[in-house]
């Protein structure tokens, strides 16, 4: 792993990101496992294993997919199932005829994004999600369900809408309740801003945010998830590279049928895990595209993951039980900075040869 050492240095030199930290395990055992550079350049805090990232996209792999997991586990939902069947807003509209599964593939027709944020932000803080779903509920499709893949926040908007709605109780409380705690996931988290309590922890720093005319740390950085108090489905999850492997890894070990925990279901992680031909990805999770794709050319085909703006990201490899873990602040002090771009593919490639699969 002394290339892949070298690799993190020169990064840090170069300027991709200001610190960051890189989990790497094989077989369920960790082989590599090391931070780097600060986690705040301002006050020269350095990154340490411990340090609390904002992961972004990520949310929506660890926190909004696996709620939906549990809910099929539960039958209160099937992936088939249309919107309009649960949401009863949608009943007329041209929205409730996408599916669950349409949702988790970024096939459902919708825009990729949209800045709510200026406009739900005025609201007092207990009527903002409210104010959302009223600007969700007026989005017109833009293609057909399940005819185009385009990656979409707003989907995953929509899913922690549902889960709310099936589970009567907010995403946060939902996969602290049913996933989290269960599991001892303690370093796994939302931060709920509405609450006006500022967060405890070791917090990498994002962006000096333009909007919010402050440095971002321990505050969620995607303006549309802060402006409805941090808990989203498309974003808001915390955590540590420790707590997101320990994640990863149960759903792993239940996709081989290892685990005896009983939160997931292996036939449901099988399931959920499958690449889904018509997107070129599993349900809620990413899949390698191929050699040009940010996990770079050496995971096999049996992949899943996801990146997140901020400079996170994970890939698992079923095939050989190895995952890498890459949580960095590269968004601090500004989301200009996009050399992380070049850097995961080289960085995975070495990864995996240090492994021996290249």
């Amino acid at each position: 792993m002394k290339t892949v050492d070298r690799l993190m240095q020169k990064a840090l030199e170069d300027g991709v990101f200001p610190g960051g930290v890189l989990l790497v395990s094989k077989e369920d055992q960790i082989v590599f496992f090391e931070d780097y550079g600060y986690a705040d350049i301002f006050s020269g805090t350095r990154m340490t294993r411990e340090t609390i990232f904002d992961l972004a996209s990520i949310t929506k792999t660890l926190a909004t997919t696996p709620a939906v997991m549990r809910l099929v586990q539960q039958n209160k939902l099937n992936i088939e199932t249309r919107i309009g069947e649960i949401l009863s807003e949608f009943t007329s509209d041209e929205k409730g005829n996408i599916r669950i599964r349409e949702l988790l593939t970024h096939t459902s027709g919708l825009i990729d994004w949209r800045p709510y944020y200026p406009d739900v932000y005025p609201y007092p803080p207990k009527d903002r999600k409210a104010a959302l779903r009223a600007m969700l509920l007026k989005e017109s499709l833009i293609e057909q369900p399940g005819e185009k893949m385009l990656y979409s926040d707003l989907g995953f908007m929509f899913l922690e809408w549902i889960v709310e709605s099936l589970s009567r109780k907010t995403l946060d409380n939902f996969v602290k309740e049913e996933i989290y705690d269960p599991l001892g996931l303690d370093n796994l988290f939302f931060t709920d801003t509405s609450s006006g309590i500022t967060p405890e922890g070791h917090f990498a720093a994002t962006e000096n945010c333009p909007w919010r005319k402050m440095v971002l740390q321990g505050l969620v950085h995607d303006d549309n998830a802060y402006s409805v108090g941090g808990v989203c489905g498309h974003a808001g999850l915390f955590g540590t590279a420790e707590a997101v492997r320990l994640l990863v890894s149960e759903l792993l070990n239940t996709y081989y049928g290892h685990s005896s925990k009983g939160i997931f279901r292996q036939d449901i992680v099988s399931l959920f895990f499958k690449r889904q031909e018509n997107a070129g990805r599993a349900l809620g999770f990413d899949c390698p595209p191929g050699k040009d794709g940010s996990c770079g050319q050496y995971f096999s085909e049996k992949t899943i993951g996801h990146l997140g703006f901020t400079g996170t990201s994970f890939w698992a490899d079923m095939m050989r039980f190895a995952v890498v873990i890459l949580l960095t602040n590269r968004v601090h002090p500004s989301r200009e900075n996009i050399k992380i771009r070049a850097f995961r593919p080289m960085l995975h490639d070495a990864v995996m040869k240090a492994l021996g699969y290249a």
